[in-house]
């Protein structure tokens, strides 16, 4: 796929002003918790209000593992407003889901050997009172302007609260070396909770370890949003939560939940934002017509990053058009926010 954004049609203004409602409007620094996490700038939404005016970024799409869960729908109400459904809605023949009696056996083979090295893999525990810390580089598209405008790569750095709470402050951002403090969701007036929308390492931890288990969980959980198809909005749920740092039995659940979703598929392309090449597994919206892969290490089955891209021409862009893409650096915890973790640790 290419990584520039490219041309299309002129968009009629009556769908122009329907994605200028659908987004936030540029000045509002909140986001609903209806919304979708894996294509909108939550983080940036809650940028702490009581700093100094500066010059805002545009909005991008930023990493799903950074935004609150349940936020899985607000690019895909942009895409239903430009993108017109294949027979009325209904899933055309040669689609995900047609393909998932033929694909979902490799898919599944796939998941359960990463499933069976995230068991093995040692990850530390975290306390209450520490911060999971995450670098890793970004790319995304700005849809303001009614066309997938791709903006640069960008290293961030996060530093996420582990305490219960309910925390006003989750946490800070750094992202092109300025340091920004997280908000609570918009509505969170005492607080937001550890849970779905700010997944704690003692959170993740009291998650069934029970593929069946969890999947009926997430299904029961993730927030339901009228036009979502119900199993990519938790695979991507699931997806929200890949490269956070939890517990082996969690992550190895997580894994074969998801081989259990109608239409997950390898995806032998698959890179991340750095373009490191991998192990993919992806799952196509086909009502929208974009397509989300997780990135995996070829040798010890790692997380890496994931992507998503349009896989059918849409008014603000052609297929391929990159939307969003995430490379995950370092992975740690660490006792204060705002200091990266000591060399080696």
């Amino acid at each position: 796929m290419n990584d520039e954004t490219t041309g299309a049609s002129p968009q009629p203004n009556g769908d122009r002003e329907e994605i200028a409602r659908l987004l936030p409007a540029p000045a509002d620094w909140d986001l609903p918790r209806e919304q979708h996490l894996r294509h909108k700038d939550l983080l940036m939404n809650h940028i702490d209000q009581e700093q100094p005016p500066r010059s805002r970024p545009a909005r991008r799409l930023l990493r799903p593992a950074l935004l609150a869960p349940a936020t899985a729908l607000t690019l895909a109400g942009v895409l239903a407003a430009g993108i017109a459904l294949h027979d009325d809605g209904r899933r055309p023949a040669g689609t995900a889901s047609h393909r998932a009696a033929t694909d979902m056996r490799p898919a599944a083979a796939l998941l359960g050997r990463i499933s069976d090295a995230a068991a093995d893999r040692a990850t530390p525990p975290v306390r209450d009172d520490q911060f999971v810390y995450t670098r890793e580089k970004t790319r995304g598209a700005d849809l303001t302007s009614g066309k997938a405008v791709l903006g640069p790569l960008t290293d961030r750095e996060t530093w996420l609260a582990q305490e219960p709470g309910p925390l006003r402050k989750l946490g800070l951002i750094k992202e092109n070396g300025q340091t920004s403090t997280i908000n609570a969701e918009f509505g969170d007036t005492g607080g937001t909770p550890a849970g779905m929308g700010r997944p704690t390492y003692r959170w993740l931890s009291s998650l069934p370890t029970d593929p069946d288990e969890l999947l009926a969980y997430l299904y029961a959980k993730t927030p339901r949003v009228e036009a979502r198809e119900r199993d990519q909005a938790v695979f991507e749920q699931i997806g929200s939560l890949l490269g956070r740092m939890m517990p082996p039995r969690t992550a190895a659940a997580l894994y074969r939940a998801a081989a259990k979703i109608p239409g997950v598929v390898p995806a032998p392309q698959a890179q991340d934002a750095i373009g490191r090449h991998g192990l993919g597994i992806a799952r196509d919206d086909v009502r929208h017509g974009v397509r989300t892969e997780w990135v995996f290490g070829t040798e010890d089955y790692s997380f890496l990053g994931s992507r998503s891209y349009l896989t059918a021409d849409a008014p603000y862009g052609k297929a391929g058009t990159l939307l969003s893409s995430e490379a995950e650096l370092e992975l740690a915890v660490v006792d204060e926010a705002g200091r990266p973790p000591a060399v080696g640790t």
